[in-house]
């Protein structure tokens, strides 16, 4: 399908020329506005008014998205049809949240018994470390845990940890994905190996980063304790049992991983083991409760009443149509300091393609750039941009509305304020006589406003997110699930690692006076 060919996009386009210029506040003089474009889920406010389109789009982006298929191509996801086809996989991290057992068939066999045995391996693991009785080398309790990981072995996991920090348990929590050494050393000074945990994560068992970190701290055990000492303080995610074996790993303590669960949806597997051991068992199955709850909204409800799909229609109406080509997310909560770093992988690893789902090059934009920071901070960074700038960025404010486990009530009401009022100027601008004064306004907004951030509201809003790339990827007709982008240049830097030894290959110029500028 070429979906800006379909006869619905014309209507968008058509209907797009009567209102393009119109100013979002005068959307405001219908008295069904607010009606229209705000939500309650659960316990989110979703407020999609501050946006430049109207009721009749919304309905022909629904006709747009029925036209496309879109339904049907959910209904394959869920169902574990192959959808990444560039490797012929199923794509099935909504089977790992599910909450009833009704079967969901991979290659004709059911994969919720595996599921439900691992999640049994993963409550009987993290009770042991949490409860004490897991010991380390010297018999003593675990007080640290690393996760080794990088990509969706780190992101996600780390901002979940750092989101759900007012339900975190005595342990303390760290995660190691750079390979720079800085960063190794940095951990090594802060932990006491006796009483540390490794989790390593990664589904080969050969990912650079993760095993040369791994590798290094491996020594450093064997060398202190000897090779008891392996088994009492790694543990891995990964496919390769028998690298993980030789490493030194117990085989009880090997969790699975599965080719139909990528690596950006992995925190809902057991690549996420950091979570139930920051939090619990319990609060780990609230959060799969709550992206529960999101997932039969997304598979059920009409285009026009379903929220991720809305919030993809506006990824379309910016970038497609008026040619906006960011997006901005802004949390005012530290709690949810590394969302927008993993909205940038789940955005635009899934969705940074050129190539449809027939083979053939897009005539289309796709992948929009995802970027932000938290709140307040950011206002005193680039939000003069935001305001004043050439570019116009469409922002999503995302907060909580209480925060119970503080004492400093005021500071929170300040946050929120700033927020609504950075929301309300980047609409209605200052019109000043004085040019360097003056506010455009007529950029558009979204509030998500959580009651406040639990399990169960995380689980959601992450499942939201999901599922808008999903959308988004569908209606430009590219696979969301393959990420080759990302393996070029790490096929290049292993060469190049050898080059560093004996310089044999041959290079552009600038390539090869870099690499004499380092081993000189």
């Amino acid at each position: 399908m070429k979906p800006f060919e379909m006869t619905s996009w014309k209507k968008i386009i058509n209907r797009f020329e009567t209102f393009k210029n119109k100013s979002i506040l005068s959307y405001f003089d219908d008295p069904n506005r607010l009606n229209d474009f705000t939500f309650e889920f659960e316990n989110i406010y979703f407020d999609f008014s501050k946006h430049r389109w109207d009721k009749k789009m919304l309905k022909l982006f629904s006709e747009f998205a029925r036209e496309m298929n879109t339904r049907q191509a959910i209904e394959d996801m869920f169902s574990g049809q192959i959808i990444n086809r560039t490797e012929n996989r199923a794509v099935l991290h909504t089977a790992l949240r599910q909450q009833d057992d009704q079967p969901v068939l991979v290659a004709e066999k059911n994969v919720i018994p595996d599921i439900r045995k691992t999640e049994v391996q993963i409550k009987n693991f993290t009770s042991k470390v949490i409860s004490g009785q897991w010991k380390g080398i010297s018999d003593k309790n675990i007080t640290d845990v690393v996760n080794i990981g990088i990509g969706g072995s780190d992101l996600g996991p780390k901002m979940v940890v750092k989101a759900l920090s007012n339900y975190s348990n005595h342990l303390n929590m760290h995660f190691l994905s750079n390979i720079d050494p800085f960063e190794l050393d940095k951990l090594l000074n802060r932990i006491n190996l006796e009483t540390t945990l490794f989790v390593i994560v990664s589904k080969s068992f050969s990912t650079q980063e993760t095993l040369s970190n791994a590798k290094k701290i491996q020594e450093i055990y064997l060398d202190k304790f000897g090779k008891p000492s392996i088994a009492k303080h790694f543990v891995t995610v990964s496919t390769h049992i028998e690298k993980a074996r030789e490493f030194g790993i117990n085989p009880e303590n090997i969790f699975p991983m599965w080719d139909w669960v990528g690596g950006r949806y992995s925190l809902w597997s057991p690549a996420g083991i950091s979570i139930p051991l920051a939090i619990g068992f319990e609060n780990y199955q609230k959060l799969k409760t709550g992206a529960y709850t999101m997932d039969k909204h997304f598979r059920n409800e009409e285009f026009d009443k379903n929220l991720p799909v809305i919030d993809a229609f506006l990824t379309l109406l910016y970038n497609n149509l008026y040619g906006y080509e960011t997006e901005a997310y802004i949390p005012y909560t530290d709690k949810l300091q590394y969302l927008p770093d993993f909205l940038q992988q789940l955005i635009m690893e899934s969705n940074g393609k050129s190539v449809d789902l027939s083979g053939q090059t897009v005539g289309w934009q796709t992948g929009n750039i995802v970027w932000g920071n938290i709140g307040t901070n950011a206002q005193h960074s680039f939000f003069q941009l935001l305001h004043q700038g050439t570019r116009i960025i469409p922002v999503n404010f995302i907060a909580e509305k209480q925060n119970r486990f503080t004492k400093f009530k005021e500071n929170h009401n300040i946050l929120l304020a700033n927020m609504i009022a950075q929301s309300e100027a980047l609409m209605i601008g200052e019109h000043n006589d004085v040019a360097y004064k003056n506010f455009e306004g007529n950029r558009p907004s979204t509030i998500i406003l959580l009651d406040e951030i639990t399990p169960e509201s995380l689980g959601s809003l992450l499942a939201y997110f999901e599922h808008k790339t999903f959308t988004e990827a569908w209606l430009w007709q590219i696979n969301a699930f393959d990420q080759f982008g990302v393996e070029l240049g790490k096929r290049l830097a292993k060469k190049i690692l050898e080059d560093f030894n004996n310089l044999i290959r041959s290079h552009d110029k600038s390539t090869k006076a870099l690499i004499n500028r380092i081993i000189s």
